[in-house]
């Protein structure tokens, strides 16, 4: 695969960690393999844990000139000096994260396996949409984000589009020529060695 069609590499933290021991891990990941994008995605709902997430993964990953997003706390990015937010609930909140954060600042959007949503989420300014889950998975409805959808949307629309959700090596390389990027969380963080793991899952790119 050339260089230039080569997916991106995308990483979602996960849902609860210490800051300065998954900081380390987290470099290490930076380290190994080139990454576009980190999302914070904390389960919690307190704002100081939160806020010292968010300031370990913004060094880890600026040190890097690596952009973080994230996920749903939009009045956060700016305290933290954060590259922007990633929005769950479709195209809802798109307008008022644009109007809110500026230009300049990164606006996803979660759009599960909805075609329209992304479409709406994209019209309303969104910088990416994300569809998933690509893989089998038990949670939520069980139902997936199919090769055709980002084969329609890779011809269709211009919005970057990511996917994510229990990847293999063997989505990826199915998923490669029709997704901008893949977004990687639980398939590596789960493994002892996280830059192994990811390594071994973005192989067939190559």
């Amino acid at each position: 695969m050339a260089a230039d069609d080569r997916p991106q590499i995308y990483l979602i933290t996960p849902p609860d960690f210490e800051p300065e021991p998954f900081a380390d891990r987290l470099s290490a990941v930076l380290d190994a393999v080139e990454v576009a994008c980190i999302r914070l995605a904390l389960a919690s709902k307190d704002e100081a844990q939160i806020g010292r997430a968010a300031d370990a993964v913004r060094q880890a990953a600026h040190e890097r000139d690596i952009a973080v997003v994230i996920e749903t706390h939009l009045k956060l990015v700016e305290r933290h000096g954060l590259d922007g937010i990633h929005l769950p609930d479709g195209a809802r909140s798109v307008r008022t994260a644009r109007k809110e954060l500026g230009a300049d600042a990164i606006v996803g959007a979660y759009c599960g396996t909805t075609r329209h949503e992304g479409m709406n989420a994209g019209e309303a300014g969104a910088d990416y949409v994300s569809f998933g889950p690509v893989g089998e998975s038990v949670l939520g409805s069980g139902e997936r984000a199919d090769r055709d959808l980002f084969a329609w949307w890779s011809e269709m629309i211009e919005v970057p589009v990511v996917a994510e959700g229990a990847l293999t090596a063997a989505l990826v390389e199915e998923f490669a020529p029709v997704t901008d990027f893949f977004a990687f969380g639980e398939e590596i963080w789960r493994e002892e060695d996280a830059a192994k793991a990811l390594r071994a899952l973005i192989a067939p790119l190559g």
